[in-house]
């Protein structure tokens, strides 16, 4: 069956749209099948389509192709590391040298001192072990009415049970029979440090596990955080008792010109959730950085220590581990991390620039390489984003009818010039119709 293969059921007065085996991702199918885009090979910051077209990806992927496509260094790597060993599990005495390593990596460039490293596979699967992990902190220290985490508007941590959960997309989290499908969890505004004073006093601290936070929230619609919010929220933590977890699956790796939005901020986390940048998704890779206070406990010598009762097949992936050293390699080596705040800068002049010719523009966004241009009511940012490809670009419409900007970090200050150019002519296009 090719791509646009359409079959309809026997019933006529039901028009069942089949398309390929393969069901999209977080689509409605009906609008999107026939109209696919199959991306058959990419090239640094280009991808293109087994029809030929060659397409600016300005959104780096989902986020995660910071230092573009086909990087020959790691594909050889990863084929290096195959021939020699695909992978070997990290369950009990058992580990492998590589994940060993990436954990030893991982630890020395964290953002908090004497790092412990949980490898899995994913931010998703990252989001699930931080939110377990805090909860088995305070059942660990007998206090086991802290279950609650609290979350924040617009936010987004992945669509496993507990991402869903604590996601503040509604969309995201309806038709599964509940309002959640991990009950305890509760929202706070994404930028208001005394409606979230508000709610623990209301839930009590002594209910509340943790507070989870994107440092910039992405998904929902490339927020950085209001000047004062994330200390306030850090501030809210310590004095009430409560585990910080911050959400750098989009963030962490220099996304925002540093390392982590940690530094950038300067806050101190108990738990940083990470994936996506580390690789640059050339393999599947995520995981969380635990502080002392959260793992000390799991290390005493003593038969009376507890167990921390999570674990998968694919944690510390061998080849995954490797690709990720040579990611990390090729980050310092080549400078990325500082490029990105050049990048910011050519960025946010640009986005100003459009801001003021475009009165359909009602707002822009910026953060390291991380920009959101948000439009009036009467176009909707998913046409714009349609036209778009057909001017050679990859972006994506977000909630708040906003266009995501994050293309890798090794475009020239010209290519990220040329991509708000054609956002602008798009804008301008779809306004004339």
């Amino acid at each position: 069956m090719s791509l646009n293969d359409i079959s309809s059921p026997s019933d006529s007065s039901t028009r069942l749209l089949e398309g390929p085996a393969l069901w999209p991702a977080q689509a409605h199918t009906p609008t999107v099948l026939g109209r696919q885009l199959v991306i058959d090979r990419g090239e640094g910051s280009y991808v293109f389509t087994n029809d030929g077209r060659r397409l600016f990806d300005g959104t780096a992927g989902l986020w995660h192709a910071n230092i573009g496509h086909s990087n020959p260094e790691l594909a050889e790597v990863a084929f290096d590391q195959m021939k020699r060993l695909e992978t070997y599990h990290i369950f009990a005495r058992f580990t492998n040298d590589k994940a060993l390593a990436l954990g030893e990596r991982l630890a020395e460039i964290s953002p908090f001192d004497r790092s412990k490293v949980i490898l899995n596979s994913g931010g998703s699967d990252a989001i699930d072990v931080a939110c377990k992990l805090a909860r088995r902190h305070w059942q660990r220290e007998g206090r086991s009415s802290k279950k609650i985490i609290l979350s924040r508007e617009f936010a987004y941590h992945g669509l496993h049970a507990y991402g869903t959960s604590i996601g503040g997309l509604d969309f995201n989290r309806e038709g599964y029979g509940t309002d959640s499908l991990v009950p305890e969890t509760a929202r706070v505004s994404f930028n208001d440090p005394q409606h979230v004073e508000a709610v623990v006093a209301d839930v009590g601290p002594e209910n509340i596990a943790a507070i989870v936070t994107e440092p910039v929230q992405g998904t929902g619609g490339v927020n950085p955080p209001v000047p004062g919010y994330l200390e306030a929220i850090q501030k809210i933590c310590r004095e009430n008792d409560i585990l910080l977890l911050l959400d750098e699956v989009i963030t962490g790796f220099g996304r925002l010109g540093t390392m982590f939005a940690a530094e950038r901020y300067g806050i101190e986390p108990d738990l940083v959730i990470f994936a996506k940048g580390v690789t640059s998704g050339y393999a599947p890779l995520g995981g969380v950085l635990v502080s002392p206070r959260v793992w000390e406990p799991f290390y005493v010598d003593s038969p009376d220590t507890p167990i921390f009762r999570h674990g998968a097949t694919y944690a510390g992936h061998a080849t995954a581990a490797a690709v990720a050293l040579r990611h990390l390699e090729i980050l310092e080596r080549d400078l990325l991390v500082p490029r990105v705040k050049e990048l910011e800068t050519v960025l946010r002049t640009e986005f100003d620039k459009l801001a003021q010719r475009q009165a359909a523009v009602t707002d822009v966004r910026v953060a390291g390489l991380l920009g959101g241009v948000t439009l009036a009511d009467h176009l909707k940012a998913e046409q714009v984003c349609d036209d778009l490809i057909e001017l050679g670009y990859i972006a994506r419409s977000l909630r708040g009818n906003t266009i995501q900007v994050s293309p890798p970090f090794i475009i020239s200050d010209q290519e990220l010039t040329l991509f708000v150019t054609a956002i602008e002519q798009a804008i301008t296009e779809r306004e004339n119709r």
